[in-house]
């Protein structure tokens, strides 16, 4: 269920919602980023792939911002660091095994044990939240193994799990299709066990069209958002050789970093909000 508004000056009700980095510790480009636009107060969350051998060293960029931001779980099938690991492949490989009868369900419950225990390792804590890297938290058979291994681990202080259900007024084809590979199915799976859940999310786009495009886009993400969703973005300081959407990633950093992204969130009245906070029970199926 998402709080309800709480007016926090004498003038407006500010719009609260959380503003998502992903992929911190793909490289140490993005987590510096990642840490230096949270540290500003430019994002409220950041999702980890603990599969990379950085993350273990990266950490430390994120202890003084303990507490600050929602640090949460980025479950990882389809990048290089997932088929080194021994069970990855290609996101289309992915989509479709889920389409054709899904994940088998005890094989990704033990690969989401071993990610869970890998953040645990070097956080020191449970996450605040679980995602997906490629919104495969939600695939046929991994859904199903991801509430079977939230709720035998964490009891009645549950992560909360973010719904990759595209804004329908500004879905767009990747979204529809986003939402489609099991949003609603994990959320009523995540109803059914009393986990807390995001209702809605955007910030999906083609990682294409430059910085003045992605300004737009953010601007609009903005003023299209009600209270409580969330926004996922994927920063970097600088773009690195081989990173598929390292272009988007530098872009990306330089307009969150910049006054123009401050006084965005100023004018539209949006407070940048740890999720933690807001989905304390479960949204009604």
């Amino acid at each position: 269920m998402k709080a309800s508004a709480s007016r926090t000056d004498g003038f407006a009700e500010r719009k609260r919602i959380v503003l998502c980095a992903d992929d911190f510790a793909v490289h140490e480009a993005a987590s510096r980023g990642i840490a230096q636009l949270a540290s500003l107060g430019r994002l409220s969350a950041t999702s980890v792939m603990v599969l990379s051998p950085r993350w273990s060293q990266d950490v430390a960029l994120l202890h003084e911002l303990r507490g600050r931001i929602d640090v949460g779980l980025h479950l990882d099938w389809t990048s290089d660091f997932a088929l080194r690991a021994g069970h990855g492949g290609s996101l289309n490989a992915a989509m479709l095994k889920a389409l054709l009868g899904g994940f088998d369900v005890a094989a990704a419950r033990r690969v989401i044990d071993r990610q869970l225990d890998a953040f645990e390792l070097f956080w020191k804590a449970p996450p605040d939240y679980v995602d997906g890297h490629q919104h495969v938290q939600q695939f046929d058979g991994i859904r199903q193994a991801l509430v079977q291994a939230m709720s035998a681990r964490y009891g009645d202080a549950q992560p909360y799990l973010r719904i990759s259900q595209a804004v329908p007024s500004h879905a767009g084809l990747k979204g529809r299709i986003i939402s489609s590979m099991g949003a609603s199915a994990l959320r009523e799976l995540a109803v059914s066990a009393n986990i807390p859940c995001a209702a809605t999310l955007s910030g999906i786009y083609d990682f294409t069209g430059g910085g003045t495009r992605y300004a737009k886009l953010m601007n609009d993400w903005l003023a299209l958002a009600t209270e409580g969703d969330i926004v996922m973005c994927h920063p970097a300081i600088r773009c690195e050789p081989g990173d598929g959407i390292g272009a988007a990633r530098q872009w990306e950093f330089d307009y969150l970093a910049s006054p123009e992204f401050a006084e965005a969130l100023r004018r539209m009245q949006v407070q940048l909000v740890r999720g933690a906070g807001l989905y304390t029970t479960p949204l009604s199926a």
